[in-house]
Parts: C-alpha cells; sequence; structure tokens
C-alpha cells in the first residue's frame, strides 16, 4: 500500500464519524476514483506488455526471419511489418492517453482528499471545540532547553 493510498484510507475512516449527506457523496466519488485510476492503470501496463510484444515481434521478423521472408513473397512480408508497427505505434498512443487520464484521476482525487481533510477539520472542531493556539512552533518547542 503506497503512502498515498494510505492517507487517503485514514481520511476515509476519520469521515465515518461524520454522518451527513456531504460525507456519503464525498465516500462514493472517492470510491470511483480509485476505481478508475486502478482500472486506467491496469490498462496502462497491459498497453506496455503489448508495445513489447509488438516490438519483439518487430526484431524477431527481421534478424531471425530474414532468409524466410525473402521467400515469402513481398505482400507477405509487408503485412507482417505493418502489423507490428500499427501494433506497437496504438499501443504506444494509447498509453499516453491512459497515463493523461490517470493524472487527471489522480488530480481528481487529491481534491477530494483536501475536501476529505476539510470535513474532518470541521467535524474534530464540532465535537471538540477549536484548537487552542501554540505559543511557538515546532521547532521553536524542539529546541527548548527546558524540553
Amino acid at each position: 500500500m503506497t503512502e498515498h493510498q494510505k492517507q487517503t484510507a485514514f481520511l476515509r475512516q476519520c469521515l465515518l464519524y461524520d454522518d451527513t449527506g456531504q460525507r456519503h457523496k464525498l465516500e462514493e466519488t472517492i470510491t470511483q476514483l480509485q476505481r478508475n485510476e486502478r482500472c486506467v492503470r491496469r490498462a496502462s501496463w497491459l498497453m506496455v506488455l503489448l508495445t513489447a510484444l509488438a516490438i519483439a515481434g518487430l526484431c524477431y521478423s527481421t534478424v531471425f526471419l530474414a532468409d524466410d521472408l525473402q521467400r515469402m513473397s513481398g505482400f507477405m512480408t509487408q503485412l507482417i511489418t505493418k502489423v507490428f508497427c500499427a501494433l506497437a505505434l496504438g499501443s504506444l498512443v494509447c498509453m499516453v492517453a491512459f497515463t493523461g487520464l490517470g493524472v487527471v484521476y489522480r488530480k481528481d482525487l487529491d481534491q477530494r482528499r483536501e475536501e476529505c481533510r476539510r470535513v474532518a477539520a470541521k467535524l474534530l472542531e464540532s465535537r471538540l471545540g477549536k484548537p487552542r493556539a501554540r505559543e511557538g512552533t515546532a521547532s521553536e518547542i524542539s529546541e527548548d532547553p527546558k524540553a
């Protein structure tokens, strides 16, 4: 589990203490975005695999079938080369598109996480009251010789 996933799980756990419609909608949105992001990530890996297979096929046909391709008709040679090139190019284009879509989903998920933080902070404030102001910053407190 990545740090991003751990933080999202913690925020979702904090939201369970709130029972408003906003929380339910936010939770549904986060669940859908995580599902979409996971799906896009898998599709990207599939495109990486297809690209690698197409490149391997091109290399195989170039190196190992060089003698056989000369004996085959020119049409068959061109067909094999075009199929592997089309597969590689199509996979690369899809991989770029899926990566861009993944970035969009991640950005949207980050916005929903910020919204979770605001809701959790509002919930804590409503239950515990306003936080007390600190007398110094964290670095000043840690450098205090009395501590």
